[in-house]
């Protein structure tokens, strides 16, 4: 077993190599190195600022070249790429021509400010921590971690923009991510089985009931601008099914920290009393699942509120009948009672499958990698 986890991981790296290989835009690092401003512009209805950097590039093949780059500056936050001297920023590069003889034959623009550093330094701060207070669980965690990152960029993306419906290619990425991750974190046992198959059972579930909340609810899959862009890119794609996929990945850390809670629970009460019936079991199961049904909805409610501040910032400045029945406000509500309501599946359902397995178990398979050389 710990082999055939290997070898899916090294598959998984496979496939990243395969995909990284097929960039659409190019780019490339720069360092504003002087910085002037022309503000003739502003005497134009547009009221804009134009600012002059001159960049010299970092990486690629004109490395160590610098050239001046106008960058505009409208006034509007959402758009405005404010530049210092010092910064380093995302170039876009774009071929004037066919013919690329000279870099002169190459246009640069400021795609935007490069900001992976404080990703990596966040990063590490979190690996560092979780290493700390996880010690060998916290390295299966960072590889589970890993593993779902991999399958969400390039099995599920890759899935999607191929033609596969998203629903069907969210809820099998989800189930593949839910076995990695728990039977690496908790081992090759009827519990992390138990929790396997509730997690599973919950999200295909909530995939039904999304497609459903879809109709019902007439969604459209355009609930921000990022969906207009990918339409313009890809028109071609189903968007109420991508809606579908990203309520269902957004409800599965919810639907694995519930299933294992529960299926943890009933093992511990069955290692401390194992005379318990499957009724006694599921019963205790039930009893804690009552506490967590609480907090880990009111979770996903508070991260789509958190997520959609601006949003209920909004409704102090619009009817409230029109507020609610607005597209992405709809959406933002349907998708976090889906995966609450996927939740009250989960409690269930993993309590079941958890106390028939543990009661029954004859320990006749019990590998955990976190105590495997």
């Amino acid at each position: 077993m710990k082999k055939l986890f290997i070898l899916f991981l090294f598959l998984l790296l496979s496939c990243f190599q395969c995909f990284a290989e097929n960039i659409v835009l190019p780019s490339e690092t720069g360092i504003v190195r002087e910085l002037s401003f022309d503000d003739t512009a502003n005497i134009q209805e547009t009221q804009a600022t134009k600012q002059i950097a001159l960049i010299e590039v970092l990486t690629g093949e004109y490395k160590g070249t610098k050239r001046y780059i106008d960058n505009m500056l409208t006034g509007n936050p959402a758009y405005d790429i404010p530049l210092k001297k010092g910064d380093r920023v995302v170039l876009h590069l774009e071929p004037k021509n066919e013919n690329i003889i000279t870099a002169d034959d190459i246009d640069f623009f400021v795609a935007d400010i490069k900001r992976e550093n404080a990703i990596w330094i966040f990063t590490a701060i979190f690996g560092i921590l979780l290493l700390i207070t996880g010690k060998k669980k916290g390295i299966t965690s960072i590889i589970s971690i890993i593993a779902t990152v991999l399958l969400i960029f390039f099995v599920l993306v890759p899935a999607i923009l191929s033609g596969i419906n998203p629903l069907i290619a969210s809820v099998i990425t989800g189930i593949l991510s839910t076995i990695i991750t728990l039977y690496l974190v908790g081992g090759f046992n009827p519990k992390s089985t138990s929790a396997v198959l509730g997690t599973s059972i919950s999200l295909i579930f909530s995939g039904l009931l999304s497609l459903l909340a879809i109709y019902i609810a007439h969604l459209t899959g355009f609930a921000g601008e990022e969906n207009m862009f990918l339409y313009t890119a890809r028109p071609d794609l189903d968007f109420t099914g991508i809606l579908a996929a990203s309520i269902i990945i957004a409800a599965l850390g919810a639907l694995m920290d519930t299933s294992v809670s529960i299926a943890s629970t009933i093992n511990e009460i069955h290692e401390t009393d194992k005379s318990l019936s499957i009724t006694s079991l599921f019963k205790s199961g039930m009893n804690v699942g009552k506490d967590i049904i609480g907090t880990m909805s009111n979770t996903l409610i508070l991260v789509y509120m958190g997520s959609s501040l601006p949003l209920i910032l909004l409704s102090s400045n619009i009817d409230l009948n029109k507020f609610f029945n607005l597209n992405q406000v709809a959406t933002e509500i349907i998708s976090a009672l889906i995966g609450s309501i996927a939740i009250l599946v989960c409690v269930p359902a993993t309590a079941i499958i958890a106390s028939y397995l543990i009661k029954k178990s004859k320990n006749n398979y019990n590998f955990n990698f976190n105590n495997a050389d």
